[in-house]
């Protein structure tokens, strides 16, 4: 039981918590760690990215890719590297960029093989009817190229790539 209390203050003084206040370091640090963009670094390491060919801190370029390669020291571009913008030309154009959330809503029935057989051919049949160009069995005397297609030649043709009427 003498031991006990004699242990307990060592035991007590051990797990009290204490703060360093010595550096890890002593003072020195790796800065090359840490990214160096635009206006940060001396003028000795912006001098070594304009004059090396590796400098120690690379030259942030900001995401922007190169449009051509170093040859011999000469900068050489590359046309298939430069963007090429393809804009149309849109004058006369009457739709606006801005959509107001105030706009009504579009409400838009199923599209169906009737409205598909009212846009493709009731204006030709109303055209030969009013012309009188329908034979006895109500078949065009001039067909047109569409009305010409064979059952698999018109699926064939609407399930191609860019084959929608609207």
């Amino acid at each position: 039981m003498q031991n006990c209390i004699k242990i307990l203050p060592l035991a007590l003084k051990s797990q009290q918590r204490t703060i360093s206040t010595t550096a890890q370091l002593a003072g020195k640090r790796n800065f090359r760690k840490f990214n160096v963009y635009g206006k940060r670094g001396t003028r000795v390491v912006k001098e070594a990215q304009q004059t090396l060919a590796n400098p120690p801190v690379a030259i942030h370029k900001r995401g922007v890719r190169d449009t051509g390669i170093t040859v011999n020291g000469q900068y050489v571009e590359i046309q298939e590297k430069i963007p090429d913008i393809i804009v149309p030309d849109l004058t006369g154009c009457k739709l606006k960029p801005y959509v107001s959330y105030k706009a009504p809503e579009v409400v838009q029935s199923e599209f169906t093989s009737l409205d598909l057989f009212n846009a493709v051919y009731s204006q030709k049949i109303i055209e030969d009817f009013k012309a009188g160009k329908l034979q006895a069995d109500g078949n065009a005397a001039e067909p047109s190229p569409n009305e010409q297609l064979t059952p698999q030649e018109a699926l064939q043709r609407a399930r191609k790539t860019g084959s929608d009427i609207f």
